[in-house]
């Protein structure tokens, strides 16, 4: 007893760590404090602009990350790596334009997208396939293409335009990956194997799987919301009124707008139809172009691939889907 006694009085009592919930707490205090003058001083318009586009990113954005990160879990917890391994063709070649039309049957944005790639990824499929369904899912869903044919009832054919030139994206990529592509571009997190499960445990691993997920990924959303806020807030509208009759330099700035704006692919339709300016082929390289690479996709993609892929990828990806939305444009508008 005694020897217990003195181990015990030599251990030391644990100290206090500085977490986020506490960080959390502070700033809250402060701004409860502070109240008045916080609101005097962001009382402006740009700042009001910049906080609305920034909400209403994320309001859009979280409903399908909250899906795609429940997907992802239940891919972990519940569809072993031998069955996904069976479904999809052996050859990567042949299975990159499986995954393309496999994404009709995932109805969310882009942010759902890449949780469920990286789950596929540590399910043991295919990088090159896992990516190609990331590119197609957000595109060529059926509610991204009701949403199109709602937006422009007009031209009915934008809606088979866009569904051919993101679909052609998806492929060119998937095989531009076989290639191309080094595992060692992809952080090894994103490659890690997932051990099977016992049934007894598979409740527990969806949970983890979805929460970590969630956190990780939400994070990168928030970031990706921040740039395309102040994106909308720096730069006039005016500039966009000059280029309405120049069909090459609109292709160029609506591919670039729609990185730095980075709308919801369900809603971005709504956006692209506003530009009436702008011939149409402009404005379906908006919509081709959003849901494959913008500001918000790139941070989930750091975050959930590492940076040394996305810096490569979301170029690469970028001039694809440039080059596929004028090719489906040009046959079909």
């Amino acid at each position: 007893m005694a020897i217990t006694g003195e181990i015990r009085g030599d251990r030391k009592p644990p100290r206090f760590k500085v977490t986020s919930l506490e960080v959390l707490c502070f700033v809250l205090v402060l701004a409860l404090v502070f109240q008045s003058g916080l609101v005097r001083m962001l009382d402006v318009p740009a700042l009001r602009t910049g906080s609305t586009v920034f909400v209403a990113i994320c309001v859009q954005a979280l409903p399908f990350l909250v899906i795609g990160v429940l997907i992802s879990g239940a891919i972990a917890a519940f569809v072993p790596a031998s069955v996904l391994r069976r479904l999809l063709p052996s050859s990567s070649a042949l299975a990159v334009p499986v995954a393309g039309v496999a994404g009709v049957a995932l109805p969310g944005c882009e942010c759902a997208s890449v949780p469920v790639a990286r789950r596929l990824m540590q399910q043991g499929v295919a990088p090159a396939v896992a990516l190609t369904f990331l590119l197609a899912a957000p595109a060529v869903n059926p509610i991204v293409l009701v949403a199109t044919a709602v937006a422009f009832n007009d031209a009915p054919m934008m809606v088979v335009a866009r569904f051919a030139g993101s679909l052609l994206t998806a492929v060119v990529m998937g095989w531009l990956w076989i290639r191309f592509g080094k595992l060692e571009w992809i952080a090894s997190r994103a490659l890690e194997r997932l051990p099977e499960h016992d049934g007894t445990s598979r409740w527990a691993v969806f949970m983890e799987s979805a929460r970590h997920d969630l956190v990780d990924a939400g994070g990168f959303l928030v970031l990706g919301g921040l740039f395309a806020a102040a994106f909308k807030v720096l730069v006039p509208v005016s500039w966009m009124e000059t280029i309405g009759g120049q069909v090459v330099l609109g292709v160029l700035v609506m591919g670039l707008l729609a990185v730095v704006l980075a709308l919801c692919s369900e809603a971005d339709a709504f956006v692209a139809v506003a530009f009436s300016a702008l011939p149409l082929l402009p404005r379906l390289v908006f919509l081709v172009v959003g849901p494959a690479v913008d500001v918000k996709l790139i941070a989930l993609q750091a975050g959930a691939f590492g940076r040394a892929f996305a810096f490569r990828f979301a170029p690469v990806t970028f001039v694809v889907a440039v080059l596929c939305a004028v090719l489906a444009g040009v046959v079909l508008l």
